[in-house]
This record gives structure tokens, sequence and C-alpha cells, in this order.
């Protein structure tokens, strides 16, 4: 990430590299604006009213131009869930002249399986507006997520804690340092965990510390660099009755207590960037 001066960028790397959250600044915000294209893809009208509903919380504008994207770059998203991302990278990729790879769940859980054949009719609906959708997958003994070293930049949100639970997260870093081009980006978002309490390996509760995920993404052969607070969110306690699911928008309780945890909104979570280093 570029800081406007000198002064913050030797603070944020400490902070950084001893995996503590950067604290958002004006000249953070300033790196992250995005650009008019990427505004447009955003605000695109043809987008599911639902998914824009939650832009409020999720930033996608600025965040997709913290991790530096353009839209000429090969792109691979990992792990797209309803197409929330998916309906604002494939129009922007495919009129900028880029390439998009999404790397659907492996197949074998009944109830993932359904997710992503609903993900391909919601994308098969749209397939004149979206533009071309390169397929592959991610999931234990499938790591092939695209073309070794033919990547610019790589994506998941809110996903890290699925594949600890499933045991394979340190395969799918490997397989995203390996995918990537040389300099290539990492971008992550993820729920984050508390830091006065160890790491669950298996993230039972949704959530991740930074720490964690920093050590990961470096055994990987990842180099940090930079942090946002875009998505952070002070209110969120991280000790839920149902862990991070608990909260919008899945809201696991329904009504019992359903006020509260609206007013609480979605989770806390960070967003990290990783290089992989170009020798």
């Amino acid at each position: 990430m570029k800081y406007l001066f000198p002064q913050l960028a030797l603070i944020a790397s400490a902070a950084f590299a001893m995996g503590a959250s950067a604290i958002a600044s004006a000249a953070e915000a300033a790196a992250a604006a995005p650009d008019p294209v990427l505004t447009a893809a955003v605000t695109e009208p043809g987008r599911t009213a639902t998914f824009v509903a939650r832009d409020k919380a999720r930033h996608p504008a600025q965040e997709l131009a913290f991790f530096g994207i353009n839209p000429k770059m090969t792109v691979v998203e990992l792990w797209p869930g309803g197409g929330y991302w998916t309906e604002i990278l494939a129009p922007y990729l495919t009129k900028g002249g880029g390439t998009y790879y999404v790397a659907l769940n492996a197949p074998g859980d009944a109830e993932e399986d359904k997710g992503v054949e609903r993900w391909r009719t919601r994308m098969a609906a749209e397939k004149d507006r979206l533009g071309t959708i390169h397929e592959t997958t991610l999931g234990r003994a499938h790591f092939d997520i695209a073309p070794p070293g033919s990547a610019d930049l790589i994506l998941t949100f809110r996903n890290l804690h699925n594949w600890m639970d499933g045991g394979y997260a340190k395969q799918a870093m490997t397989a995203c340092f390996k995918a990537l081009k040389p300099g290539g980006i990492l971008g992550i978002e993820e729920h984050r965990g508390r830091n006065d309490t160890p790491q669950d390996p298996k993230a039972k509760d949704g959530y991740v510390r930074e720490d964690y995920t920093i050590a990961l993404a470096k055994k990987a052969g990842f180099v940090p660099d930079g942090s946002s607070q875009i998505n952070a969110n002070p209110k969120d306690t991280k000790d839920w009755v149902d862990g991070v699911w608990t909260l919008p928008p899945t809201l696991s309780q329904g009504d019992k207590d359903r006020d509260r945890y609206l007013a609480v909104g979605e989770a806390d979570n960070f967003v990290l960037k990783f290089r992989k280093p170009k020798h």
C-alpha cells in the first residue's frame, strides 16, 4: 500500500510486521480511492438488490481499489458464495479486457454443492452482462485454482475460516502462491478474531485472528503489503451465541434479539493485502 508520508509508511510497516491492525488514515483513504470504471461496476443497475443493500457494510469499490485492481488484470475469486463480488468483478473485467477465474467449492458437500448450482444458475441468467467466467475448483484435493503464474490478483472474502474448518487452509494459501505471478497480490477479507483468546485452529465461531492469518500467509511465501480498516466494526464483541452467524446477514437466532443484532451490524472484518515476491 502507498502512503502519502514516509513516517506513516514506517509506522504501518512496523505494526503490520507484528501482526497488529494498522489504523485507517486519510492517506489510506486517498490511496484506495476507486476509479470511475470500478465505481460504475458497483453502481450498475443490473446488480441484485439484496447485494446492493449490503454495500454500506462491505464497501466494494473502496476495498477492490485498496487491493489495486485494474480492469486488464487476470483476477481469481475464491469461493464466490451467492455471487456478491462476481456481479461486480465479471462485468468490470469483461469490459476492461481482463480475465476472470472463479474457484468454486469442490464437490462433495451437499449444502455447498447446492450453493454452487445456485451461483451457476444466477450467473447463466446474466451471461450477456457478466461475460466469460472461467470456472475452477478449490477444496480438499482440489487446488488448481488457475494456471501457475497466471494471476495478477487473487481475492477471497470471508472464506478462510471455512478452509481452517476443513483442514486445508495451508494448502489453499500454497495454491494462491502458485497461481500468482511474481509480484502478484493476494487479498483477504475475514471476520477478525479477538487478540485476547487463542485461535481455534478450526475457527468454529467463524472468527480468525489477524496475526494467525499473517503467519499463515508468510509460511506460504507471501510478504505483507498492507492492511485496511474499511470493514472494521467496533460494535462486534465476538462473543455471540452462534459465533459470527448470529449477526447479519445470517441472523441465525431468527427473531430472538433480532433488533440487537441488527444494531450491531455485520461482523468486524479485517482486510489484508499480501504480495508474492518477484524473486
